[in-house]
């Protein structure tokens, strides 16, 4: 760790406010600046460094004069990175990690409200899960918090294991481990193997891996490890279209839709039950979560029904998604399905595995969104190109009384029909 880490670390002590955007500054707080696609907060770093502010850390640009609370450094993310971790090691809090190609969101969210009954605990805002979005979580735990949950996302070899390098968890959660991101990983060993270094740092810094026992993949991964085994007692769940499980006779009603949904609920339970949250207080914390951000949700209109699944989709999700409103068996179902991104050369074959799957659910009434749906489709049922030219479509052809599941990748932003059904 560097000097100069060192003392922004010191700086930040006093206050413990750090921002990334040039809007939100405060006095005594710390400004790192970044450069995004479209800004760069660079270019701020002379003004704020005026307006209060305790030090402002920025790259090392020769147009930018020195300034006494000026901090130049070489990349300013790595900078802090430094400093999270350095925070992290100070303040020795425990910490959960959370990975997983589908749920961990949920997982999290659904762990934050069962430990929150018994402990003050941080956790991971929103997906705020990558190289920016964790040290910014572990830069708000406090002295005063007793456990951490932070989640981690990656969509490119090595992501978890250098978020781990960061994050130094002492438990850790794979929910599960499926295709996505197969543009970024290469394969789906790619993702096995960057997943798994949540499992490897455990095993060499003798953490603790939270594993369901009932996946033979994250079993055979977690071999060798300190773990908590869950997913192993008499349970069992129902979804028509809210999650029900019980599990030894304590009955859980959700507010989640689709059996996909129970692995999630069991990892929140198993996690309550290890550290010490009584099953009241558990029950009572899954009931009352309620998802938002477009994660299955239910949306009654005016004049329809609908599961607003559009935040994100990958071939195991789309397949659990569909699986699952097949079974609800409303009366006029309909699917609204749209691209499944990043899937590199597998995005065919996946896209058509899809379609083949509704067609044996036997969904007669489907619009399928985006270009790879509609060159899979092969002119097997309704397609438009994007969302835009769907939304026309809906602007003049009204649909009413249906139940509709929406589902597809967040790049597709199906979302925006939402005002047209």
């Amino acid at each position: 760790m560097t000097q100069q880490i060192e003392q922004l670390y010191a700086i930040f002590r006093k206050k413990g406010v750090l921002t990334t955007d040039s809007r939100t500054i405060s006095d005594g707080c710390i400004f790192a600046a970044l450069k995004g696609e479209h800004f760069d907060g660079n270019d701020f770093a002379l003004k704020v460094a005026e307006q209060g502010i305790a030090a402002a850390v920025i790259a090392d640009r020769d147009d930018i004069p020195n300034h006494p609370r000026i901090f130049k450094v070489e990349n300013t993310l790595t900078a802090l990175q430094q400093l999270a971790n350095l925070h992290r090691k100070t303040l020795k809090t425990p910490i959960i990690g959370i990975t997983g190609t589908n749920g961990k969101t949920t997982t999290k969210e659904l762990i934050s409200a069962v430990l929150k009954k018994k402990f003050d605990i941080i956790n991971t805002e929103g997906n705020f899960n990558n190289h920016l979005g964790v040290p910014l979580t572990l830069l708000r735990i406090q002295i005063e918090t007793q456990l951490a949950v932070v989640e981690m996302g990656a969509n490119h070899p090595g992501e978890i294991k250098e978020l781990c390098e960061i994050v130094e968890p002492d438990y850790g959660i794979i929910t599960n481990i499926g295709k996505a991101h197969l543009e970024g990983f290469g394969d789906f060993q790619g993702v096995v193997n960057t997943k798994k270094a949540l499992y490897d740092y455990l095993r060499e810094n003798d953490g603790t891996a939270i594993v369901n026992g009932a996946n033979p993949l994250l079993m055979a991964l977690s071999d060798e490890i300190k773990r908590v085994c869950y997913n192993q007692e008499k349970s069992s769940a129902t979804s028509d279209p809210y999650l029900t499980v019980t599990l030894n006779g304590l009955q859980i009603k959700t507010q989640l839709v689709g059996e996909y949904n129970f692995e999630n609920v069991m990892t929140a339970v198993a996690v309550g039950r290890l550290f010490g949250v009584n099953d009241a207080d558990i029950k009572d914390a899954i009931e009352g979560y309620k998802p938002t951000n477009n994660r299955s949700q239910i949306i009654k209109t005016l004049h329809n029904e609908l599961i607003m699944d559009a935040y994100n989709a990958n071939p195991t999700s789309m397949d659990a998604a569909v699986r699952n409103f097949a079974k609800i068996r409303k009366e006029h179902p309909m699917l609204i399905i749209g691209d499944m991104r990043e899937l590199g050369d597998e995005s065919q074959s996946e896209h058509r595995k899809i379609i083949s799957l509704v067609e044996e659910c036997g969904f007669k009434e489907v619009f399928l969104v985006g270009k790879e749906m509609t060159s899979a489709a092969e002119g097997r049922f309704t397609t438009f190109e994007n969302t835009n030219e769907l939304c026309d479509f809906l602007k003049t052809h009204r649909i009413t009384d249906k139940h509709i599941l929406i589902k597809g990748s967040r790049g597709i932003r199906l979302e925006k029909v939402l005002e047209y059904l």
